[in-house]
């Protein structure tokens, strides 16, 4: 899932802005502690692409006092808890998805708009090296259909000093969504020499994810991480993708990153 400028805008203001999670503890406020992580990531340019865009890489975490910031995966969707306890976590998320034009595609296909992306998340940490993590969205605007993902990471750390995770992954999507972006219609057909194809819901891909975060010194670090999705199903044999695209789904990004705040 792509981080635009729209969801690190977001993020940051969220990271900045006091909230009660972090009011007190043990009756005594501790320092506040902000590491941002600016740089750039290599992204499909639309789902099932062959193509890559090169778009901003923006990471906010907050801790407090000697705390290590909390684990984020790459490619999780925006969002907080509202719900945080024995290990269980459960809260609203906000995504966007770019657009795809028939300019991007190479095919006199029908445009798909920026899409807003609106839903939960549900998280349950069976162990501080282990965690496995769901969302569901439903798009406003754009393609209108539901997408989701259901992953685990595997976390190694020595608190702030470096963090290692490793995972798998599975991209859910309905028929609107593979609709949108993976169908032909009749009137396509025509005018790009496509087979019409109307593809259902299901399983979208299946792939894992790779993050990386190691402290350079005093207050600077790097922060990367690395995607692959295989397209399956009917995303995987649509005709777009098949003569236009790839079932092979890279994204990667490196930032750097400078700790706010603390002793």
């Amino acid at each position: 899932m792509r981080r635009n400028s729209f969801v690190a805008a977001a993020a940051a203001l969220s990271a900045l802005l006091p909230t009660a999670a972090f009011a007190q503890e043990e009756g005594e406020e501790r320092s506040r502690r902000v590491r941002v992580g600016l740089g750039a990531q290599l992204v499909p340019s639309y789902p099932g692409s062959d193509n890559h865009d090169v778009i901003p890489l923006v990471d906010v975490a907050v801790a407090r006092g000697d705390d290590p910031f909390d684990f984020e995966a790459a490619d999780e969707s925006f969002g907080f808890s509202i719900l945080d306890s024995g290990g269980f976590e459960f809260g609203p998320v906000l995504s966007i998805e770019g657009s795809r034009t028939a300019k991007d595609v190479g095919a006199p296909l029908n445009k798909v708009s920026t899409t807003v992306e609106v839903g939960a998340f549900v998280e349950y940490k069976l162990s501080p090296s282990f965690r496995v993590r769901a969302e569901g969205r439903r798009g406003i605007g754009g393609h209108d259909g539901w997408s989701g993902n259901v992953g685990a990471d595997y976390i190694i750390r020595d608190r702030d000093r470096y963090l290692f995770s490793l995972g798998p992954r599975v991209t859910l999507s309905d028929g609107r969504y593979h609709r949108a972006y993976f169908g032909v219609t009749p009137s396509e057909a025509v005018a790009s020499g496509l087979a019409a194809y109307r593809p259902g819901g299901g399983v979208q891909a299946v792939g894992g994810n790779a993050g990386f975060l190691y402290q350079l010194g005093g207050r600077w670090g790097i922060y990367s991480y690395a995607k692959y999705d295989r397209l399956v199903g009917d995303a995987a044999r649509s005709p777009i993708v098949r003569q236009f695209g790839s079932r092979d789904q890279l994204s990667g990004g490196l930032a750097l990153t400078y700790t706010f705040g603390g002793n």
